[in-house]
């Protein structure tokens, strides 16, 4: 009997530390925005932001339509960025079994670099729901490599991770490098160069209102579509014979995470680029403090993400302003030594 009540009182206090550290970061993310949308060449206080977000676009003033036009849609596209690579790396990461498994590791990347070089090149005029070539077919390049991958490494109705893994590897390689038969094209290297050039190292531009609608509404499914799935990563981190024990379809629930995860990835990469490092660090450092649970560690990872991303861009933009960094470079220079981190910290455990 003591030890029930034990049990529970433990489990409660668990479960209010775990709420407290949910509504920490949801402060924190309110903070960041307010803060980063008062930040670059025009400074706003925070007490006109605060006035302006009350008040709405309606007031007219010119901070009011540097926030709403500018600073609040590209704030916006952070938070979504940010979210979704965040998760899309929890997710592989869990799927692989493998901390150092980021969103782009089944070959994303070199599908969207191969798309957006082809939009560029090829498509100029090309545009879809607001998304202009580059965007559009970055999107397309990502899922259809995905698709590719999958097909390549599905043998006898089962897909290997680790055949699944070395495939991705192979064809985004490949399609890297393809990117740069395109750039031949442009024999001045001239706009369009610079343009897949800073694409390919993550810039979050100012969207338009549709954009955001459109990958909200993608970057929302694919969340609100991973909740089922993080007990069963819960389950998979046990083993996937253990998992088909206790009645987990193995096969189906790896391609729903591979889904879930490709959704989330093309949508970020249609927003921002290629950016490097962030569905790596995020959902590391969230499992080093709440541990193993994906139930757990789906909203906090989401949240993080966010954070992080929003801190990583407002300072790209106010560095140097009014020069801007492409906010790939600044998550690559965080990104690198922790990684590294990563290989000391498991080096052992990869010891042939």
């Amino acid at each position: 009997m003591e030890t029930e009540i034990a049990e529970k009182t433990a489990s409660g206090s668990s479960t209010r530390v775990y709420l407290s550290i949910l509504a920490f970061l949801l402060v924190v993310l309110a903070g960041v925005l307010v803060l980063s949308m008062g930040m670059g060449a025009t400074k706003i206080g925070v007490r006109e932001v605060l006035t302006s977000l009350l008040i709405g676009h309606g007031s007219g003033s010119t901070d009011s339509v540097i926030l709403f036009e500018i600073r609040f849609p590209r704030v916006l596209a952070s938070v979504l960025v940010g979210a979704a690579l965040s998760v899309a790396g929890l997710l592989f990461q869990g799927l692989f079994r493998n901390p150092m498994a980021d969103p782009y590791v089944i070959g994303s990347s070199g599908g969207a670099a191969l798309g957006a070089g082809i939009g560029l090149f090829l498509l100029p005029r090309f545009s879809f729901l607001g998304f202009g070539a580059a965007a559009a077919m970055a999107f397309v390049g990502s899922v259809a490599t995905i698709a590719l991958v999958y097909w390549l490494a599905r043998t006898n109705g089962r897909v290997p991770v680790v055949t699944l893994l070395l495939a991705g590897f192979a064809v985004s390689t490949m399609l890297s490098y393809s990117t740069y038969f395109l750039v031949v094209l442009d024999d001045n290297f001239g706009l369009r160069t610079r343009v897949l050039a800073s694409w390919l190292t993550g810039v979050i531009s100012v969207p338009r209102w549709t954009q955001l609608e459109v990958t909200a509404a993608m970057i929302g499914s694919g969340l609100v579509f991973c909740f089922p799935l993080a007990r069963r990563l819960n389950t998979l981190a046990l083993g996937d014979d253990y998992a088909r024990q206790v009645g987990v379809q193995v096969e189906k629930t790896h391609l729903a995470i591979i889904l879930a995860g490709s959704l989330l990835t093309a949508a970020a990469v249609s927003l921002g680029g290629v950016i490097s490092f962030v569905g790596l660090i995020v959902p590391h450092m969230a499992r080093l403090i709440l541990g193993p649970d994906h139930v757990r560690l789906l909203p906090v990872t989401a949240i993080a993400g966010a954070i992080f991303l929003v801190l990583a861009d407002t300072l790209a933009r106010t560095m140097l302003a009014p020069s801007e960094i492409p906010v790939g470079l600044l998550t690559a220079f965080i990104g690198g030594p922790f990684f590294l981190y990563l290989l000391r910290r498991t080096r052992r455990e990869y010891t042939l």
